[in-house]
């Protein structure tokens, strides 16, 4: 028994997808010129597709698990399941409108021609707020149909925006935030339910890794309480007396929303010598 995951044959997501596989230790290759390859120490098969066929195949039992995302999940309104988000491939589905149109609130899209290639999103973003807009939908370089006369309006996709500024546009509503995903459908068989938990633990021990530092630092022992008091760790941190009489070495894990805060409150506590190290897995 074995799992089949579908994962993007090029594009943004394709080679954060091979990584991730790799990082939970499976060996493949990474799929050029392929449509199917087997890791050699997961039971695991993996098919590249493009990433709008993703959800049919997944949805349809051709693969079990799909790796793609939340924009394309949605737009295509499979019945799926989603497994887990995986934090890379993020970006924003944007509406965004000429530079020299002005425009106040999403009223002013009341009867615009909007062009897009998420026409189902679209839709039913601008109805729950009672807007009605003319949908084109179109695939590629929805960036120009404004400057063309296609569109008063545009929704696509945006990571840094640059795109939107070389063609004379600016980003007014956000739509949608997405990431990849992991999807599965409803028909896994009990020992691919226990593989896909298998998998699911090895890329929750990969996300908590990269969301964390480990620091090692030097303090003096008078002023290890309020040292730890700013250090949570994973439970409390590890302290080590060291060659120094009066001084000890503390270990601890930060997470990397927190982790300049912490640094300069240690600093300013007495800590000396702070190391940080990247952690390659984390299991909790």
């Amino acid at each position: 028994m074995k799992l089949r995951i579908a994962i993007q044959k090029s594009g943004r997501l394709h080679e954060d997808s091979i990584k991730l596989l790799k990082e939970c230790g499976i060996d493949i290759n990474n799929g050029v010129n392929k449509l199917k390859t087997e890791a050699t120490n997961f039971p695991l098969e993996v098919f590249f597709l493009r990433d709008d066929d993703i959800p049919q195949y997944v949805e349809d039992g051709v693969a079990d698990l799909g790796i793609v995302g939340e924009n394309v999940v949605l737009e295509k309104s499979r019945p799926l399941n989603t497994v887990e988000k995986l934090g890379f491939g993020k970006c924003r589905l944007a509406i965004a409108v000429p530079k020299a149109m002005q425009y106040n609130s999403i009223r002013d899209l009341q009867d615009q021609r909007i062009a897009t290639s998420y026409p189902v999103i679209v839709n039913d973003f601008l109805g729950k707020l009672g807007i009605q807009a003319e949908i084109h939908e179109i695939s590629g370089s929805v960036e120009i149909a404004p400057g063309i006369g296609l569109a008063d309006a545009i929704c696509d996709l945006v990571s840094s925006g640059s795109t939107l500024f070389m063609n004379g546009l600016k980003e007014v509503e956000t739509v949608l935030r997405s990431e990849a995903v992991l999807v599965s459908n409803d028909r896994l068989a009990p020992e691919q339910q226990q593989l896909l938990a298998k998998l699911q633990f090895r890329i929750q021990a990969v996300k908590k890794a990269k969301n964390n530092k480990y620091i090692l630092l030097n303090a003096p022992n008078n002023k290890l309480p309020e040292i730890i008091g700013l250090l949570p760790g994973m439970k409390s941190p590890t302290v080590l007396p060291l060659a120094e009489e009066g001084w000890s070495s503390v270990h601890s894990v930060l997470n990397e929303n927190d982790f300049w805060d912490i640094i300069e409150s240690l600093k300013a506590a007495g800590a000396q010598g702070i190391l940080v190290v990247p952690i390659e897995k984390m299991v909790v």
